[in-house]
Order: structure tokens, then C-alpha cells, then sequence
């Protein structure tokens, strides 16, 4: 299902900014645009966002846009020199002959002007951006998915109204049908065994029945009802619902005996294939 969401906080460092985008996809594929120094979120990023979507291609960006004069680092962090001084002895110790440590070595080494502090500032900042931009990207797909229910629901009530439409005319379309095979098979067979011709017209008679399919149409439909009124998450199982109410049209038309089954045949046929585009959709 598409949907967007986005959640921004200001900060001494800068503005932190999170997207969420969705598109559609049967499954859930998950991506991630996230800078270097927010990288190690993208797990827990990745399970806030699994645990609540099932369905789609969700893509998340994260931008850190710096504020004017702010610096990567404003404290040092004493307890990282002072063992970065126990180090050195060590390996002075080890290594007589190896040169000492510059003050601009000691400045770039990782952590010691507080850059994992900072980070681990924008790493929770950037979770609680992610939860916020969840919840309105959950909101505005639910308002899509209500929209997708009413016009499956309408697909439902127009195929209801042509298997009704057909159901009171089948028992004559069939008999008429057999009337004109047993016709066709007198002047074909010229023959006089009327009793073997009634039962050879029955046999077919009987492979052209489609009240089976008929019922069997209705059952899917009241399925799909159901799982649509129950909410949730259903896609997959529309999904397969689809799959049956196409074969159920299908075989109806592969044993329709009038133009009229036919036609009915196509419409549930076109019907369902509308509902089945909105449907690989929904989550």
C-alpha cells in the first residue's frame, strides 16, 4: 500500500529529518537511506518498522542536516585518554623504539571528543522519529485500505446481482440445451433407441451443471466479506480468495451452454480482476 509519514527534531547538532516511504508490493521489502554515523540503527530501525508492517516496499531515510558553527564535538572524554595513555606505556613498554602519540592523534581517535555520546543522542532521537512517522504512515494506509474495502465491497455486491441474475434462468437454459443436443443427435444417429439418447443427453447434461460453481461463488464472496469486516491484516488472504473466485469464473465459463452464462462468465471474470489488482495492495 503507498503511503508517506515524515518526523523532524531540532537539536544542538543540527536537524534530525526521518521519511517513511511506501509503495506497493505483495511482500515486505524493507530499505534503508541512513547516514554513516546513524548506521548501527538500521537494526533496531528495522525491527520497529517489521513489527508493524507486513506488506509493501517501505523505504526509510534519514538526513542529519548540521546546525551553523555546530561541531562534531564540544567535551572531551577523559576516561578515553587516560586509557589511551595506558596503552601507550604498555607499548612503549613492549616497544621502546616506537614514537608517542601526537595530540592531534589523540583528538581524532574515536570516542575521545564525545562523538559516541552525540551519536547515541541521534541514534534514540532517531528511534522515537521513526516510532512517530510509523504511526502516521499506519494511519494514512488505513484510510487508503478503507477505500480499497468499499470498492471490493462494490465488486462483491455487482457479482451477487449477476449470479442472482442468472441462477432463476439456468434450470431452462439447460433444458434447452438438451433439447437441441437430443436433436442433433437424432438426425445425426438416425437412430431409434430413444432410451440410450436420454441417457447419453443426462451424462452431458449433468458435466454442464454449473450450481456447484454457482454455490461455490457465493462461499467465496461471503468469505471475502468476512475477512474484510473482520479488519486486520488480510492481503494474502484476499489474495487467495481472488485466485478461487477466478477458477469458480472460469470453469463457469468453460461449461456455459447460452450466451447468457457466457456473458455473466466474462463480467465475474473482469469483476474479480479489478478487485485482484487493489488487492495484491493490501496489507
Amino acid at each position: 500500500m503507498t503511503g508517506y509519514a515524515a518526523a523532524s527534531n531540532d537539536s544542538e547538532r543540527g536537524v534530525l529529518f526521518l521519511e517513511l516511504r511506501s509503495v506497493n508490493s505483495r511482500y515486505l521489502d524493507l530499505t534503508f537511506r541512513i547516514p554513516d554515523e546513524l548506521r548501527a540503527t538500521e537494526p533496531q530501525l528495522r525491527e520497529l518498522l517489521g513489527a508493524r508492517i507486513a506488506r509493501g516496499k517501505l523505504e526509510c531515510r534519514v538526513n542529519l542536516l548540521p546546525a551553523p558553527g555546530a561541531q562534531a564535538g564540544e567535551t572531551l572524554c577523559v576516561e578515553r585518554i587516560e586509557l589511551l595513555a595506558r596503552w601507550q606505556d604498555e607499548v612503549l613498554r613492549l616497544l621502546p623504539g616506537a614514537g608517542r602519540l601526537a595530540v592531534a592523534d589523540v583528538l581524532r581517535w574515536p570516542g575521545v571528543v564525545g562523538e559516541e555520546r552525540a551519536i547515541e543522542g541521534l541514534s534514540a532521537q532517531c528511534l522515537d522519529l521513526a516510532g512517530r512517522a510509523l504511526e502516521e504512515l499506519i494511519t494514512s494506509r488505513a484510510r487508503e485500505g478503507a477505500k480499497m474495502a468499499e470498492m471490493i465491497l462494490d465488486r462483491i455486491a455487482r457479482m451477487r446481482a449477476l449470479i442472482a441474475g442468472v441462477v432463476p434462468e439456468l434450470p431452462g437454459l439447460v433444458s434447452e440445451y438438451r433439447d437441441r443436443l437430443a436433436a442433433r443427435l437424432r438426425e445425426v444417429l438416425a437412430a431409434q433407441d430413444e432410451e440410450r439418447i436420454r441417457q447419453e443427453v443426462g451424462l452431458f447434461a449433468a458435466r454442464i451443471d454449473v450450481a456447484e460453481e454457482i454455490s461455490r461463488l457465493g462461499a467465496h464472496l461471503q468469505e471475502v466479506e468476512r475477512v474484510i469486516g473482520r479488519g486486520g491484516v488480510a492481503g494474502k488472504r484476499l489474495d487467495f480468495l481472488m485466485q478461487e473466485l477466478n477458477r469458480e469464473a472460469n470453469t463457469l465459463g468453460s461449461k456455459s451452454v447460452s450466451r447468457e452464462i457466457t456473458s455473466v462468465a466474462v463480467e465475474l471474470k473482469l469483476l474479480v480482476e479489478q478487485m485482484r489488482e487493489q488487492v495484491q495492495n493490501i496489507e
